[in-house]
């Protein structure tokens, strides 16, 4: 299965992770419009800056983070010196951490504050949540700002983005620690349905990847109790789903820091 091209699906098991994961892919999604040049795709990055902003709002957030990196960090220097550990590798993350907490904890205020005290933003932020909003009847400054050369647009963005990208540093190094704590178990999904007894033991996240050409769907439901997988699959036009009516091989992931 290892040789298949295999696609990944990720469970949060806490609404702390599913944050995690829904800023980690709007960051990417960022990240890839700022590197075009058209208006239109500083538009949908500027769109989704503002995502980034409305996730990033929970005022636990920050403090969270901080407090998951330290504890990360303290278990992790505890491995310094011992046998059979890669101590370039260890002072290199710890390094990472260390950066990136100092970077968020120097950060003013509520993450994203800065956008929030922009009038000319906000403006704009309040006319995208309304479909077509941002037309140039509607926001004839945004349309001349669409309109100047693409390295003033992309300075602009790199501004405003620049505040909140420690936030996307520390959640990239939690889930990166996350994801490399489990370990790979290689299961058989009978009749596209699987069930597993966790005992009441405590994960975060799971992963499951399967072979993209088996056209298999997995519709994921977890607690701290039982892991419910059911595949399903779609047909035609309509892409109605209907339950797979054969054995699935899938890899099955269980993270936990």
């Amino acid at each position: 299965m290892r040789d298949a091209r295999l696609i990944l699906y990720e469970y949060p098991f806490n609404e702390r992770i599913r944050t995690m994961l829904r800023l980690e892919d709007l960051f990417d999604r960022l990240e890839f419009f700022l590197a075009q040049t058209e208006p239109q795709s500083h538009h949908v990055a500027l769109i989704t800056m503002f995502e980034i902003l409305d996730v990033a709002g929970r005022a636990d957030l920050k403090s969270d983070l901080i407090q998951e990196l330290e504890r990360q960090r303290q278990s992790l220097s505890a491995f310094r010196n011992k046998p059979g550990v890669d101590g370039d590798a260890l002072e290199t993350i710890l390094a990472q951490i260390e950066s990136a907490t100092s970077s968020l904890v120097s950060l003013p205020g509520k993450t994203g504050q800065h956008l929030r005290e922009n009038d000319w933003l906000t403006s704009i932020r309040s006319r995208s949540i309304i479909p077509g909003g941002t037309c140039e009847f509607d926001l004839p400054s945004y349309h001349a700002w669409l309109h100047r050369a693409a390295d003033i647009r992309l300075r602009d963005l790199n501004n405003w983005i620049g505040p909140m990208r420690p936030l996307r540093a520390c959640i990239g190094i939690v889930l990166k620690l996350l994801r490399e704590s489990g370990q790979v178990t290689q299961l058989i999904a009978a009749q596209g349905s699987f069930q597993q007894v966790l005992g009441g033991k405590s994960y975060q996240m799971l992963q499951v990847r399967l072979d993209e050409d088996l056209g298999a769907i997995p519709e994921i439901s977890a607690n701290r109790y039982m892991i419910w997988v059911r595949f399903t699959t779609q047909d035609g036009g309509e892409m109605r789903p209907r339950a797979f009516d054969s054995d699935v091989p899938f890899e099955l992931v269980l993270c936990n820091l």
